[in-house]
């Protein structure tokens, strides 16, 4: 993989030698049964987010379960990947980006006569909820994929897509490589911002290359596009998006769905609250921003009004 700036090669060294000394801690985990184990958190207690990377010519780990969400990009060379659900290996190739929930089973295998390079970008499981959930509410199947093991606590779950020499993220990758290998008092302030952007292109590039499904309606595409875009969805962005007369949009979607364009945007915002209410610690305020409402107080009320209950008392009945 061209790499962007100077000292990415450095840095890759840097990481490769401390890869081995990680608190590569596997537990037995009690919940699941003998013979399971759990990866706990692999760098310092005071970070957030962390980046390792593997350098060498062979890698065989334990099939394991962690509790934090993980990025892997092939950097150098082919890998492998086995996957509980799957029930087979996986062929990561160079350029490819394996990404895994938290408790999702899972291990590294590669041999070469070349040295294998793997960078993994690491996120503790609330920081993830709490900084990067937002973005991956614009991909409805991404949002219910990182919020799947908050639903089902082994849900064997994991994403591969590969991605284009010239893509953008390579170059964050470097920067975020160099910059954690020498890390400094603000690192932990620069890397987050820079996943950020990282989860960003990934989301879109999630989008250009998931499995097409079964061609929508026009209906159907309206209503994919308004699940879409709960955080600032109207019905003349709907029909500036399609080219069509808003006039036109409202009147086929009540025609075809029987609800106008107001009562689906509301029912979908409150779904969405309700799975974030029930499947993370956000605040309302948070979940309220990412479901489109300004103010929470106009959250609070839309919510009791399709509910019959409040945001709190709905979340304390769902635990």
């Amino acid at each position: 993989m061209e790499h962007h700036i100077e000292g990415v090669s450095e840095a890759i060294d840097l990481l490769g030698e401390e890869f081995p000394k990680l608190n590569w801690n596997f537990v037995p985990d009690i919940a699941r049964g003998p013979g399971e184990l759990v990866s706990q958190w692999l760098g310092p207690e005071d970070e957030e987010v962390m980046l390792c990377a593997f350098k060498g010519k062979e890698i065989h780990e334990q099939f394991h379960r962690q509790d934090f969400f993980f990025l892997n990009f092939a950097f150098q060379g082919d890998y492998q990947a086995l996957s509980v659900k799957s029930s087979l290996t996986i062929d990561v190739h160079e350029g490819d980006c394996y990404i895994g929930q938290p408790s999702s089973g899972y291990a590294l295998r590669g041999q070469s006569d070349d040295d294998i390079v793997i960078l993994g970008i690491l996120i503790r499981r609330q920081t993830f909820f709490n900084e990067y959930l937002t973005p991956l509410s614009a991909e409805p199947r991404l949002l219910r994929f990182f919020l799947g093991p908050q639903v089902n606590r082994f849900s064997d779950e994991f994403i591969h897509l590969s991605l284009q020499e010239d893509s953008p993220i390579w170059a964050l990758l470097d920067i975020m490589l160099v910059e954690y290998a020498h890390t400094q008092e603000d690192t932990q302030k620069i890397l987050k911002p820079l996943i950020f952007s990282l989860i960003m292109l990934l989301t879109r590039a999630f989008g250009e290359q998931r499995t097409p499904e079964e061609p929508l309606s026009a209906a159907g595409e309206m209503v994919s596009w308004i699940e879409a875009n709960l955080d600032g969805a109207t019905l003349t962005g709907l029909a500036n998006h399609l080219g069509y007369h808003p006039n036109y949009v409202s009147s086929l979607l009540h025609r075809e769905t029987g609800h106008t364009f107001s009562e689906i945007l509301l029912e979908k915002r409150m779904r969405r609250a309700s799975l974030l209410l029930e499947n993370t610690s956000l605040s309302q305020e948070q979940i309220a921003g990412m479901v489109g409402y300004r103010n929470t107080s106009n959250f609070y009320k839309a919510f009791r009004a399709y509910f019959g209950t409040s945001p709190k008392i709905w979340k304390s009945q769902s635990h």
